[in-house]
């Protein structure tokens, strides 16, 4: 069974189409995906979704969506923790980060609610989903202080001491279409060569599409049902089988995010 620890399936994108969406992925062999939050408004979405499909969730403030965010957000990514612990389908917090890919105008804002996503994680001990985006060390400097272990450093590109640094942690780094790209050559290596596991797949759908969904002059949506041809590219990489990587990447996604082992 494939994993897909990054999946968006309440976006906008999949409205028209979801159930099919859902199917195709199941016909490909991707049982399994993690949808995690971006702000309140999808708290409950998520959790709707991966109720419906047979999926899992996560609840957490994304970076890009700080800047929108009212001051009661946080407490009520608490209170929405606190009530989903029972749920079996909860998995952890995310997706939350950091993302300077535009500058550090807002970086006080972002780290004050990356910190105290980081609280509410290390409060119910919970592992993150952690959204990285020429961000790397920043978030590592947060997460050493916060007593967080485990989770999952979504689309990793950073460098081989910061890769050390989450994988210290107890995180596992997250490679999906970016993987296909053959100019994105460090993101290649690392698929290549980390250790055994250091690795999960994810899809990020409906973005980062691979290479052949971008290949005819309009880039199409991703979705899960991309995960193994994707894989099968990180297999190669590898060099070793597509199951093999199947198998070895979903025991690395049970580790990372431990209530994923009960569904």
């Amino acid at each position: 069974m494939w994993i897909d620890t990054h999946c968006h399936l309440d976006a906008a994108e999949f409205a028209a189409d979801r159930d099919a969406v859902v199917a195709r992925a199941g016909a490909a062999g991707v049982h399994m995906a993690v949808l995690p939050a971006v702000d309140v408004g999808s708290f409950a979405t998520v959790a709707d979704c991966a109720h419906r499909y047979g999926y899992a969730y996560a609840l957490g403030l994304h970076p890009l969506a700080v800047p929108r965010a009212q001051p009661g957000d946080l407490e009520q990514l608490r209170a929405a923790v606190a009530a989903a612990l029972p749920d079996p389908r909860f998995v952890g917090i995310g997706e939350i980060g950091l993302d300077f890919m535009n500058g550090t105008a807002d970086a006080p804002l972002q780290e004050r609610f990356y910190a105290e996503q980081l609280r509410i994680a290390a409060q119910f001990q919970l592992p993150v989903i952690l959204h990285v985006r020429r961000s790397a060390d920043r978030l590592l400097y947060h997460l050493r202080r916060s007593g967080v272990q485990g989770g999952i450093a979504h689309a990793f590109n950073g460098s081989k001491v910061q890769a050390q640094g989450f994988l210290e942690l107890g995180l596992r780094l997250g490679f999906g279409g970016s993987s296909t790209y053959e100019g994105s050559q460090r993101i290649r290596s690392f698929a290549a060569g980390l250790p055994e596991h250091a690795l999960v797949l994810e899809t990020d759908a409906p973005d980062i599409p691979p290479q052949w969904l971008r290949d005819g002059g309009e880039v199409l949506r991703n979705e899960p049902a991309q995960l193994p041809r994707i894989a099968g590219v990180i297999a190669g990489l590898r060099g070793m089988s597509a199951a093999e990587l199947a198998e070895q990447t979903s025991r690395n996604a049970r580790a990372a995010l431990p209530r994923l082992a009960h569904l």
